[in-house]
């Protein structure tokens, strides 16, 4: 089992050859596949690296980085943020769909699905690919943030005016990785419940990146694409 064929996204696998044909990040799929064996462990295999998949590195317009994983059955669906059609709306979810609204009058959908997003280039990446069911936090020290850093520092390196959006304390130390010279950075508190009211609620972060994007002659995110996506189902 390669690094190589468990990602299958070929421009991604490009840039991050040398992450990906190192001995820790073989030993790293190796470990998360044994847990696999006697555990829960989500997302699913092959949704492990939906975000990489769905936002090829040359499309990369926006990153949202998340923590790690929702770790209830059939939530996590390899997107930050995201779960599937059918599961509930995860209340930071939620949070970003009243700031949504408040921002950009977008109707909120009944369903938590952000693959149009993902699909216009935005990166909605974890900073911690799988955990186990139950145990938030589980495989943080499995070396998933050595991996999914080197993207970040690949994206500041080999690319210029994308928009990073950090949302917490958590993602706010990632802006280390980025050259604040070539890229935009915005910042607010977590969509939590908890910290919601102090700084994520108001921030306009969505047409504040349309704003940015169209600045530079680029095709802003139709962010209300998830509403319509609804009418879909």
């Amino acid at each position: 089992m390669s690094g190589s064929t468990q990602i299958k996204a070929p421009q991604w696998e490009k840039i991050l050859h040398q992450s990906i044909q190192a001995e820790w990040f073989t030993q790293l799929l190796s470990t998360v596949e044994r847990e696999r064996q006697t555990a829960h462990i989500f997302p699913i295999a092959e949704n492990m690296f939906k975000a990489f998949q769905l936002t090829p590195f040359n499309e990369v317009k926006v990153v949202i980085i998340g923590q790690d994983p929702y770790h209830g059955i059939g939530q996590a669906n390899g997107l930050a943020f995201s779960v599937n059609n059918g599961v509930r709306i995860p209340p930071s979810l939620r949070n970003i769909y009243k700031e949504l609204h408040a921002d950009l009058g977008i109707i909120p959908p009944n369903h938590g699905d952000l693959t149009t997003w993902a699909q216009q280039g935005v990166l909605l990446i974890n900073s911690v690919l799988t955990v186990e069911e139950a145990k938030a936090g589980s495989h943080k020290n499995y070396n998933w943030q050595k991996f999914t850093d080197s993207a970040i520092q690949a994206l500041s390196e080999h690319k210029r005016g994308i928009v990073f959006l950090l949302w917490g304390n958590y993602a706010i130390e990632k802006e280390k990785l980025i050259d604040i010279h070539k890229h935009h950075i915005l910042k607010s508190t977590h969509p939590s419940p908890l910290s919601a009211y102090r700084g994520f609620l108001g921030c306009r972060h969505f047409s504040e990146t349309n704003s940015i994007l169209t600045q530079q002659s680029r095709k802003p995110i139709n962010w209300g694409s998830i509403s319509d996506a609804l009418q879909l189902h």
